[in-house]
């Protein structure tokens, strides 16, 4: 079914805005300003309604909003190791548009010196003691993370911790009395309402373009299209403000000058802006950071059921097809099963239930629901109205993680294989007999960032031996690294058949 339900999305060629893709020389320019002390947890000032065209304030508003903006803004540097990186963004955004350099891409980044970054984007500062926003393929696979202030000023930044289903990733430089931004509530925003976007696209530093959203809760299919997100969310503010490569991280403010998304996608067949911009709204973000800042890992609940997104005719169809059912398509997500420790079945859900309000918050598509719930925490409950026959009812349901728990996790809590970003299968006896090996095992579903991540191995590469010790099982992998402290040493083959040692600090 998957299969068949992949087919049919839109055709839509949609790109990450990625860092990636924005090297060159960058002129710097602004000015430091808004020394406050208060943190990103500080609530934001109301939005500013709709300011007509015709009463001359609007000008006005985009240069204070811009005044505010500006300095908070930063530029990414990202780099890597040019020996075992293979561009994930790079290749994201080929996959998209095609190779903007026409085919010199790969050729670029080769001959780039190891002092230079291999892709740029854009953050926000959100608090005055150095904590940043951006986007996770921003900062994706960088063995180093440089910040560079709209003042010129240099740092070299910690990764605190990424979330791909988001697309958010936090940041920090060790600096205080830094300009910052307030997180607006992005529930308020109005489509038609006037925003700013403000980045450094196409390497042009600080550079502010004024637009209108032009749409709310877009699901576009980027973050689990591309594989890095096990369980996307995406329900993007829609912009016609020009955003570019190199935006991506980036703010889009109201015309107070608050954040209400970070920008991350455009939706072009050029790789360039041509009137589709979209953000992570900034309810959703800020809740990611706080998650990261206070957990160390994003604690994410959920209802527990698979679904049908009855907006989609072209997905009801195919359902439709494949079950030789007659659902008829309209608003709301229907319910097609439950996982295993499932909420929503604990609380009465059954097959065939038409989702169609999270606590009076209208569901209207698959979107709307994966917002609903995805910014919410294990043991949260939420208020489900949904349609059985005709008849609407109301019940409770606590959400739980995917592994059927209500509280929330910390680091320390995370299993062994989820500590370092991957799972392990066993190489079969012939397929060790046929390339001469007397150990290894295949990783799979490496995370985004993680520990796996950083030294270079992707899904498929072969892990022969950690630390010293050979592995033939997961079970293996978990009995060398448990409890143990330090540096670890992996040596593993890639798919050309190289064979590297490459290590990194138990986290």
């Amino acid at each position: 079914m998957k299969n068949t339900l992949k087919k049919l999305l839109p055709f839509a060629v949609v790109g990450v805005v990625s860092g990636a893709t924005t090297v060159g020389t960058i002129q710097y320019f602004g000015q430091h300003s808004n020394n406050g002390d208060q943190s990103f947890f500080t609530a934001a000032a109301p939005n500013t309604s709709f300011v007509g065209m015709n009463t001359g304030v609007v000008g006005d508003d985009f240069v204070k909003a811009s005044k505010t903006t500006v300095p908070a803004v930063v530029t990414i540097k990202n780099y890597q190791s040019r020996s075992t990186s293979r561009a994930s963004e790079q290749d994201m955004f080929d996959f998209f548009f095609g190779d903007p350099f026409g085919g010199r891409g790969q050729q670029r980044q080769k001959q780039m010196p190891d002092n230079m970054p291999s892709g740029m984007g854009s953050g926000v500062i959100i608090s005055p003691d150095g904590y940043i926003i951006s986007n996770n393929h921003v900062v994706a696979g960088a063995n180093k993370l440089e910040v560079v202030l709209s003042n010129k000023k240099s740092y070299i930044a910690t990764l605190v911790g990424t979330d791909p289903n988001t697309d958010i990733s936090l940041l920090k430089i060790e600096e205080k009395g830094l300009p910052y931004l307030n997180f607006a509530n992005s529930d308020n925003i109005e489509v038609g309402q006037w925003v700013l976007a403000v980045g450094n696209p196409l390497g042009l530093n600080s550079t502010v373009t004024a637009g209108i959203v032009s749409a709310k809760g877009r699901g576009i299919g980027i973050l689990g299209g591309q594989g890095k997100a096990t369980n996307p969310i995406e329900s993007f503010i829609q912009t016609d403000a020009a955003i570019n490569p190199g935006n991506s991280g980036g703010a889009l403010v109201n015309v107070n000058g608050d954040l209400i998304g970070i920008n991350s996608a455009i939706q072009s067949t050029t790789g360039y802006y041509q009137g589709y911009g979209f953000a992570v709204p900034s309810n959703l973000a800020r809740k990611i950071v706080e998650d990261i800042k206070k957990f160390g890992i994003v604690q994410r609940g959920f209802l527990g059921v698979s679904s049908l997104d009855l907006s989609n005719d072209q997905q009801v169809a195919a359902y439709n097809q494949q079950y030789k059912t007659t659902i008829k398509a309209g608003s709301g997500v229907y319910v097609t099963g439950f996982g295993d420790k499932s909420g929503a079945e604990d609380a009465g859900l059954k097959k065939g239930d038409i989702i169609t309000k999270i606590d009076n918050y209208e569901i209207t598509d698959f979107a709307d629901l994966s917002m609903s719930i995805g910014s919410k925490r294990p043991g949260d409950k939420v208020q489900v109205t949904y349609t059985r026959n005709g008849k609407e009812t109301t019940t409770t349901v606590t959400l739980k993680d995917q592994k059927g728990g209500t509280t929330t996790r910390t680091k320390d809590d995370l299993s062994i294989t989820e500590k370092i970003g991957a799972d392990f299968d066993p190489l079969t006896e012939k397929f060790k007999t046929e390339y001469g090996l007397n150990s290894g095992v295949v990783a799979k579903n490496v995370s985004e960032g993680s520990e796996m991540a950083k030294i270079g191995i992707v899904d498929n590469y072969i892990i022969i031996e950690i630390n010293g010790k050979p592995v033939n099982s997961q079970k293996d992998v978990e009995k060398i690294l448990d409890k143990y402290q330090g540096n670890v040493q992996v040596k593993f083959v890639d798919d050309y058949g190289r064979i590297y040692t490459k290590g990194f600090k138990m986290p």
